[in-house]
């Protein structure tokens, strides 16, 4: 199965195995609200752990996805409190099949807004 394929069975399960699985040990999550990379299959699973709970509601879907050698970018499109959100994911892997990089993009930039604290209260939730 390919990286895209078991990307979208772990959000299909939500099942933190499936992630686990798909990540590499010196992961990168590069956020749309953190300047700073955020380096270490750790961070990357706590930041992606994050974004399910906040973005992968019962509107979330993707869209449209585009392929390359290594790389893919999926479309998603979501509602949050009738905000309407556009974004990208744009992941990386490496021979062996393991996420390597994971870049999240939002756009309007009041659908960043919406999103920000609800991230930030799910990651400082999971760090307690």
């Amino acid at each position: 199965m390919d990286v895209v394929k078991r990307w979208h069975d772990y959000i299909e399960s939500n099942d933190p195995a499936k992630l686990d699985a798909l990540i590499a040990t010196d992961a990168v999550f590069l956020s749309p609200a953190v300047h700073r990379p955020q380096a270490g299959k750790a961070l990357v699973m706590h930041y992606l752990r994050a974004a399910m709970v906040v973005l992968n509601n019962d509107s979330f879907r993707y869209v449209d996805e585009w392929h390359g050698e290594g790389s893919a970018v999926l479309e998603f499109a979501l509602s949050i409190d009738g905000i309407e959100i556009e974004g990208v994911d744009m992941i990386r892997w490496n021979e062996a099949g393991l996420i390597t990089e994971f870049k999240v993009m939002l756009r309007p930039l009041k659908a960043l807004n919406t999103v920000i604290p609800l991230m930030a209260a799910v990651l400082q939730g999971e760090a307690a």
